[in-house]
């Protein structure tokens, strides 16, 4: 469905001379300017566009990319305030808008903020920093263990760290799982952990064949830069792990139990070795 505030594959239906109009369905024929079509694009063509208002409300296209949809939730920096609100800057060259009744404090510019694409009650596209009334924890979700999805971080608590998981539901990284720097606002990719009675989620940034893979390598580098042995192993404490190869013990565990069935380390009393082949 095409719709206003998306990425649509559209048709050109219509030259003129400031432009090309593509068939958008219901919406009807949309303008899609010069100075946003290729030199080669002629009638009968299909294009990827974004479809937006312009000042006065009409519908037009544009091929740039906007850092976020409609629905979906953006770490955007600040360009201007106005008197009817702050503009950020979000890849196209129409700034979007965050009205004074959408900003959960006063925005200033140069600063970022995570924010929510939507569309208004005047059916124009703009942004939100109050985020917590686009994320219903008591919306129903079928998230299953070891799932793999997009994370925007979104602050940090006593436990770890609050993540919005695929632009729908909060979810939790726990802190004495994450091995590496993450900052407000990133996106990041990661892996459901658990889904609790109460349907919150705790959350994993290690998961699937692709992670396991890594945390074999690190693992195995680490043995042949000690000559093939290295005194730590499944009953070693879980800091020691840490600093050593960055990955929770839980997660050290799984990965050499695995190298132990390919046989390509032997776990010692003392430690584990890599096995001369």
């Amino acid at each position: 469905m095409i719709s206003i505030g998306h990425v649509s594959e559209l048709e050109v239906v219509k030259q003129v001379e400031f432009g090309f109009y593509l068939d958008a369905g219901d919406i009807g024929e949309v303008l899609l300017p010069n100075k946003y079509a290729p030199d080669d694009l002629v009638i009968g063509d299909t294009i990827e566009v974004f479809i937006y208002l312009d000042s006065e409300g009409r519908p037009v296209a544009t091929n740039q990319e906007p850092r976020a949809v409609v629905g979906e939730f953006a770490y955007l920096e600040v360009v201007d305030t106005t008197a009817v609100g702050a503009f950020l800057d979000w890849g196209l060259d129409k700034d979007i808008l965050v009205p004074f009744a959408e900003q959960h404090r006063p925005m200033e510019v140069g600063h970022s903020y995570l924010v929510y694409i939507f569309i208004g009650i005047d059916g124009r596209i703009m942004a939100s920093s109050k985020i917590d009334k686009f994320l219903d924890d008591e919306k129903p979700h079928d998230f299953r263990p070891q799932q793999a999805v997009d994370l925007i971080i979104a602050n940090s608590t006593d436990l770890g760290y609050k993540a919005i998981v695929n632009n729908s539901h909060w979810g939790v990284l726990y802190k004495n799982e994450v091995f590496q720097r993450l900052s407000f606002g990133q996106s990041i990719k990661g892996f459901i952990k658990h889904v609790r009675p109460d349907g919150r989620i705790d959350l994993s940034l290690q998961g699937g064949q692709e992670t396991r893979d890594k945390n074999a390598g690190i693992i195995l580098n680490h043995l042949r830069k000690q000559n093939g042995f290295a005194a730590v192993h499944d009953k070693s404490d879980p800091q020691l792990i840490s600093d050593i190869f960055g990955m929770s013990k839980g997660a050290f565990k799984k990965t050499i139990g695995g190298l132990y069935k390919q046989r390509i380390i032997s776990i010692e009393k003392d430690g584990i070795r890599l096995i001369e082949k």
